[in-house]
């Protein structure tokens, strides 16, 4: 899409995020539909990462998708068999091709349309993929995964087994989770309220972030969490674990009480590549 057709998607948006003016209930219908196929396609984005390598998030693309819910009526998606769906019409499941090159294996995946699923992305039942997000070339998103909302993931990502990335599309400034190239997320990880992971950075198995989530790293000694606006942010190549930290006050601290804090134990050396490399043979 190029930047006037985009402008003039965006102009549509905006027209009808307050308020839709009585008579013009189908145009603005006709700018969701198109809002839909351009995230499908990825010509729009709910967030960017812009030459600084600082990501921003785009509110009118949020904005219209929180409108699409508010338009759509509930219609039936499956009612055939023991089981019942019915959704939004706005944002209905996605309708996959041969031709778009997604390997998605039986076993119950779903991915909502106005999502953009690039070309080699393997989908592993079951699994699920939200509205307004974004998955690279590459990425595996396993079995019991969840790609929320509006959340940019990228190339040769692996979601494992109950990974779980938080949607965030409310505010529609804020920014959603992001998860750069060639991370590693373990599985039972959960990543929410705009958590960014840089590139090749790898989560263990069980890892929590959130945006209240302090970080500790013992290799360069620092603490990472989230500062104001600015969201929580895992540096490129750290290998995050679970770990705890004991209460120091109080009457935690006479209990014994340890809360949960992931550590950074490591930067990715090629003992971490090697181990992280066998996940391209499951592609």
């Amino acid at each position: 899409m190029t930047s006037t057709t985009a402008q003039d998607l965006r102009s549509r948006i905006e027209r009808f995020v307050t308020a839709v003016p009585p008579g013009e209930e189908r145009a603005a219908r006709e700018a969701i539909d198109a809002l839909r196929d351009a995230l499908a396609t990825g010509s729009v984005r709910a967030a960017e990462r812009g030459a600084d390598g600082q990501w921003r998030a785009n509110a009118w693309v949020k904005a219209g998708i929180l409108l699409g819910f508010r338009l759509g009526a509930v219609v039936p998606v499956a009612e055939g068999g023991p089981f019942a769906f019915f959704d939004k019409d706005t944002w209905p499941l996605r309708r996959l091709r041969i031709t778009d090159g997604i390997r998605v294996v039986p076993g119950g995946s779903a991915i909502r349309d106005g999502a953009y699923v690039a070309r080699s992305v393997v989908c592993m039942p079951p699994m699920y993929i939200n509205v307004g997000a974004y998955v690279d070339e590459g990425t595996m998103v396993d079995s019991h995964a969840l790609v929320g909302s509006c959340a940019q993931v990228g190339k040769r990502v692996h979601l494992s087994a109950a990974a779980q990335v938080g949607g965030v599309l409310e505010p529609a400034n804020a920014l959603p989770v992001i998860i750069e190239d060639d991370a590693m997320i373990g599985g039972n990880c959960g990543v929410y309220e705009g958590t960014l992971i840089r590139e090749r950075a790898v989560l263990a198995p069980g890892v929590i972030l959130t945006g209240s989530t302090p970080v500790y790293d013992v290799v360069h000694d620092r603490v990472y969490r989230r500062e104001g606006e600015r969201p929580l942010e895992i540096p490129a190549g750290a290998v995050v674990v679970p770990g705890s930290r004991p209460v120091r006050t109080g009457p935690g601290a006479a209990a014994g009480v340890h809360l949960y804090a992931p550590v950074i134990v490591k930067y990715r050396d090629e003992r971490t590549d090697a181990a992280v490399k066998i996940e391209e043979l499951l592609r």
